[in-house]
């Protein structure tokens, strides 16, 4: 009589089911490689044209790609024509155009301030320049001319400060949530005061004793 084996209840299971990481013969692979993103990229372009053979060959694909003098010259002329436009919306006030440190309405009034204004602060330049070409004709008044420089630096000083006062006070005034630095403005208005009413940017666009 033949005696039946009692083997374990789960190896029948594992046996009968298929394992998961092996394909089915009924599931038909790519049979190709995954491609590279690099190269489905190229094949979504088109093709690559060769490399240039000689240098003579690579002078004239740089030349085709720049276009002919004609084109050059439109494209130069309009690149011109763009940044004359923009430097003369920036020098308008145009808050598009303006640079970060001159945008808002607090800026702007703290221009209108130091534009309405005589500021000795705007000769110190053509004064020192003056008092340079002087000394350098007569080196005998080199003291002389030291020691005005030097005084004209100290009132140029004090009325920075005294300008910057002014400004905070203003500013706090006409716009009481302003979050700017006290210091941050009275910086930019006398480094505006500085400059001659004519190179200033963007323009003055009060006339000086006008009320601000």
């Amino acid at each position: 009589m033949k005696l039946l084996r009692r083997g374990n209840p789960g190896e029948s299971d594992q046996a009968t089911q298929p394992d998961p990481a092996t394909p089915s013969a009924g599931t038909a692979g790519k049979g190709r490689p995954t491609p590279k993103r690099r190269e489905a990229e190229s094949r979504r372009r088109g093709p690559v044209a060769p490399a240039p053979m000689t240098g003579k060959e690579a002078r004239a694909r740089r030349k085709a790609a720049r276009g002919t003098k004609e084109e050059r010259r439109k494209a130069s002329a309009a690149r011109r024509e763009a940044s004359a436009e923009r430097r003369a919306r920036m020098l308008a006030g145009d808050q598009k155009y303006l640079l970060a440190r001159d945008q808002g309405p607090v800026r702007a009034f703290v221009r209108d301030i130091v534009d309405a204004r005589r500021n000795l602060a705007g000769l110190f330049m053509p004064i020192a320049l003056g008092m340079i070409m002087t000394m350098f004709l007569s080196p005998q008044i080199q003291s002389i001319v030291s020691l005005a420089m030097f005084v004209l630096l100290l009132f140029m000083i004090i009325e920075g400060v005294v300008l910057g006062r002014i400004v905070n006070n203003k500013v706090r005034q006409r716009f009481p949530d302003a979050t700017d630095r006290p210091f941050s403005l009275g910086w930019y208005a006398f480094v505006r005061a500085t400059q001659l009413r004519r190179m200033r940017a963007p323009k003055p666009r009060v006339q000086r004793g006008a009320a601000v």
